[in-house]
């Protein structure tokens, strides 16, 4: 279980709080006063002074949110998808960072204590922090004489066995947990993946935004920042500043001086596996775009990282193959459903499990598409079509088509590529809506294959275009958030906190 944690040598003290703005201004004051402990006990040691004593160690640990269930009155009705109890009783999580998931924690909170009068309780859990996760620039350790092994003798270290999916993917037992779950991730699994995020795109976790692109080509990008660029320089923009992978920030003011080119010049990119862009906006609802590169392993790893940070929306915006003879380069697919051939979600979700399309994502992606490209009706179900799309973890899978032709023709497959029935399927398992407008890009069954001078001008034309439809989805999705988060992700057993 995610919940076995390395014990510390006394039980903690827990204070009740009589809000959800005191009960996460506790929690803010409890991790970082255990994180600054921890950092300064490690710099100390590094540099030549004494190991921390046990009651220094004791410090070392994450806060720990209770809340409380007495089921006094009839449950509240509401048609929220979070922030909702399922019994009562009592529900717990260790937290990482409660200062920066501050909104998050307090659009969760307040409902419960509203509508259903939970008690507040905060105090330093059992579970210690990993010294290498206040260790922010990374190389802290570089100027000192000790080893690895040194640090492992007095500090808590990170250990995989402690680190699980078990809640989200419903293998917990409230039978054996003293507890319920609050969440579906638990500080150590959060912490573990921001670590994991900065390692992958290229920067701060910090600046992840939460409306998220996929893409799985490069051309993207280069779009992506210029149009950045122009909405920082331009006047009235909600924007503020974008982020590139390397720490490269550009801010309003620097708009203008800065093209496209030299940013993704000066920016290290290419020295990770799935650099990440992200455009904060004043309300804090700016939008991500991350290079996932191609592949469902790929595609999973990053899905399983971002989720922890509880983005409102992904979607995956690239190119696929054409099925059909009917399509064109250049034309859409909107995925209504998806041929999962990626196979590295099998043990967890499946093939068999049916991945749902999700109706708002789905009418905002067909809007934003209109809006886009001026077309409506017949002129628009000409270059956008909604159907199954097929994801292969072979890329020559064109050399199987004897054997995978029948599967084909059966599911009525319009597309195929090697991310999109991941990133769903991944959505779906970990809460997160989703959804997917791919272009097509070539039709392998027809002839129609991406010679250099072809797809130079196919990519000229359709990429922007592509582009532009998934961030007008993105901000038709921005006013329906509640909705967005809808039941239909939810388990049976799910944590109140969405």
């Amino acid at each position: 279980m995610a919940e076995a944690r390395t014990a510390a040598t006394h039980a903690p003290q827990i204070e009740a709080c009589a809000s959800a703005e005191e009960a996460v201004a506790r929690l803010g004051a409890l991790y970082d006063g255990a994180a600054d402990a921890l950092r300064e006990a490690v710099a100390r040691f590094v540099h030549g002074g004494a190991p921390p004593t046990p009651e220094e160690r004791a410090r070392f640990r994450y806060p720990l949110l209770r809340v409380i269930h007495a089921g006094d009155g009839a449950p509240p009705r509401t048609e929220r998808a979070y922030a909702k109890l399922q019994a009562t009783g009592l529900y717990e999580t260790t937290l990482t960072h409660p200062a920066q998931f501050r909104t998050y924690l307090l659009e969760q909170l307040r409902p419960l204590v509203s509508e259903y009068g939970v008690r507040l309780e905060v105090g330093l859990s059992e579970h210690e922090i990993p010294y290498p996760y206040v260790l922010e620039r990374g190389d802290e350790l570089s100027h000192g004489v000790v080893t690895a092994s040194d640090l492992a003798q007095h500090f808590p270290t990170p250990a995989l066995a402690e680190v699980g999916d078990e809640i989200a993917d419903g293998l917990w037992d409230i039978d054996e947990a003293p507890a319920r779950p609050l969440a579906l991730f638990d500080a150590v699994r959060v912490d573990y993946s921001l670590r994991r995020l900065v390692h992958y795109t290229g920067s701060d976790w910090r600046a992840v935004q939460p409306w998220i692109l996929l893409t799985n080509y490069h051309r993207y990008v280069d779009q992506f920042v210029q149009w950045s660029l122009g909405e920082l320089a331009r006047e009235g923009s909600p924007y503020t500043r974008l982020s590139l992978p390397g720490g490269i920030v550009v801010e309003r003011a620097d708009a203008a001086s800065e093209s496209a080119e030299s940013l993704m010049t000066r920016s290290p990119w290419h020295r990770y596996q799935m650099p990440a862009y992200h455009l904060a906006r004043e309300d804090g609802h700016g939008v991500t775009l991350v290079n996932i590169g191609v592949g469902p392993s790929n595609a999973k790893t990053i899905c399983d990282h971002l989720a922890v940070l509880r983005p409102h929306c992904w979607l995956m915006v690239g190119h696929c193959g054409g099925l059909r003879q009917s399509q064109t380069i250049g034309d859409y697919v909107l995925a209504h459903a998806y041929l999962r051939q990626d196979h590295i979600l099998d043990a967890l979700v499946p093939p068999e499990v049916p991945i749902p399309a999700l109706a708002e994502v789905q009418i905002a992606l067909q809007e934003a598409a209109a809006q886009v490209t001026g077309e409506a009706g017949e002129l628009l179900k000409r270059r956008l079509r909604t159907g199954t799309v097929v994801t292969n973890d072979d890329r020559n899978w064109e050399l199987r088509w004897t054997q995978e032709r029948r599967r084909f023709n059966l599911s009525r497959a319009i597309a195929i590529d090697m991310e999109s029935g991941t990133i769903a399927a991944q959505g779906y398992r970990l809460r997160v809506p989703y959804g997917t407008l791919l272009c097509v890009s070539d039709k392998p069954l027809h002839g129609e294959i991406k010679l250099p001078g072809a797809a130079s001008a196919f990519y000229q034309r359709a990429v922007g275009e592509h582009l532009m439809i998934g961030l007008s989805a993105l901000d038709i999705l921005r006013g329906q958030k509640t909705s967005l988060h809808s039941r239909k992700l939810r388990s049976f057993d799910e944590p109140p906190f969405r």
